[in-house]
């Protein structure tokens, strides 16, 4: 069973995506910000990484692009799901090597699909 950390500092958000993707058969663990989300990697490289780019601590683009420059970490995908949905935002996320992105608020099978489908390549 695939591991995914959930990058979110919402406490709401986080629950609803985690539940989300536990619902569709993955195990989940979850940061509340960039820091701890860099810490957890160490211990354990996850599959896919959801990852939020507003952070305290360290924001999404910089956790994204240190995830996708480390050895261990650079094959798992990185799907930003983030409320910033600017062109620019989405450009600068996939310059950093984020593999997908999600502008709040998304359909919960936009997350799930994109999610499974990353998982598989």
């Amino acid at each position: 069973m695939a591991t995914v950390l959930v990058v979110e500092d919402s406490p709401t958000q986080r629950e609803m995506i985690s539940g989300l993707l536990k619902a569709n058969g993955l195990n989940v663990s979850f940061a509340g910000d960039g820091i701890e989300a860099l810490q957890q990697v160490q211990g354990k490289c996850p599959d896919l990484v959801v990852l939020d780019i507003i952070l305290p601590r360290m924001n999404g683009y910089e956790v994204c692009r240190r995830l996708k420059s480390d050895k261990r970490t650079q094959n798992s995908p990185v799907v930003i799901c983030t409320n910033k949905s600017e062109r620019f935002d989405l450009y600068w996320a996939i310059k950093q090597g984020a593999d997908a992105y999600i502008a709040k608020p998304f359909y919960p099978q936009e997350l799930v699909e994109t999610v499974k489908y990353l998982l598989r390549r």
